[in-house]
């Protein structure tokens, strides 16, 4: 029997397994910023405040729409909004008709491995509470890719 993830599209999975394609990575809470001329979307290593950088999830996850406004929570109805999503994140590949990658946990059946493949933000960010915000903008990084160029904008999540 085939996985859910390949055999539903995703506007057809329950709650639950929309959660599961989170990979745990944090690459989407990492503060980004859109050229208004070009479009093109650039990831800074400074993380929204509400998220563990070491466990790489939110600390008030029910809440987060409620205490940082510009938090945009996905769902599968706003997807072809989102091209600034990394092009590793598990809903944007399977929105764009790609597969899982091994590392992800679904395929894996280890959390690890997001770490082990290096495309966790653990180690590699710091929280935007121990940073300013002319500090952010010179923290751009370019070991995250959004899938492609989109209609993003200026965004904390």
């Amino acid at each position: 029997m085939r996985p859910f993830w390949e055999n539903k599209k995703l506007t057809e999975m329950t709650p639950e397994e929309w959660e599961s394609l989170c990979d745990g990575c944090g690459r989407c809470c990492l503060k980004k910023f859109e050229d208004a001329r070009t479009r093109e979307v650039v990831y800074t290593d400074v993380a929204c405040r509400l998220l563990d950088c070491e466990r790489c999830r939110c600390t008030s996850y029910a809440d987060r729409a409620k205490l940082v406004p510009d938090c945009v929570v996905l769902d599968p109805e706003q997807l072809d909004r989102l091209q600034w999503l990394p092009s590793t994140c598990a809903y944007r590949r399977l929105a764009d008709g790609k597969p899982l990658e091994w590392w992800h946990p679904l395929v894996s059946g280890d959390p690890r491995t997001v770490q082990q493949a290096g495309i966790s933000i653990r180690g590699r960010a710091l929280s935007e509470a121990s940073v300013t915000p002319r500090e952010i903008e010179e923290r751009v990084i370019r070991w995250v890719k959004p899938a492609r160029k989109g209609r993003a904008r200026k965004t904390g999540r």
